[in-house]
């Protein structure tokens, strides 16, 4: 069982028991809500029913509006397999990227989400790619790899 299923269990089990004693600040004391708490939960279950007593995280959904985007993504990642030893300040002051505004935190959160926050995890990537598509590989590259 979830932890949110057992939250949901939990806040049935106030409403339930307020309804049994006739006392709802018996109940929240026995459960360990307050009664504002037990107003709002109250409040919830009757306007959604038990969807209304999941306890949802505040925040965006999907990615950030600020975030970088595909073409940019592709053309860093690109860049990363081509020279893996540059960390994420050079990748940013690359003249192929001039013509697009990125930060060096901008290429890290890249990096981050694609699994290649690391000079070695760069390397294993770049390996890895060569063997599931024709890369030719520079000098410098077979030598990192080596």
């Amino acid at each position: 069982m979830t932890t949110q299923r057992k939250a949901v269990r939990r806040k049935l089990s106030l409403l339930e028991l307020a309804k049994q004693m006739n006392n709802v600040s018996k109940a929240c004391q026995i459960m360990g809500y307050s009664r504002q708490q037990f107003y709002e939960i109250r409040r919830n279950f009757q306007t959604f029913g038990t969807d209304g007593l999941i306890d949802w995280l505040p925040g965006t959904k999907g990615p950030h509006s600020n975030r970088i985007s595909e073409e940019i993504e592709k053309a860093i990642l690109d860049h990363a397999l081509k020279y893996p030893t540059q960390g994420p300040l050079q990748v940013a002051n690359q003249p192929q990227l001039q013509g697009v505004q990125v930060s060096s935190r901008g290429v890290r959160g890249v990096f981050a989400r694609n699994n290649m926050a690391s000079c070695f995890d760069r390397l294993l990537k770049l390996e890895r790619e060569t063997g599931t598509r024709k890369i030719t590989l520079s000098d410098d590259q077979i030598k990192l790899l080596e």
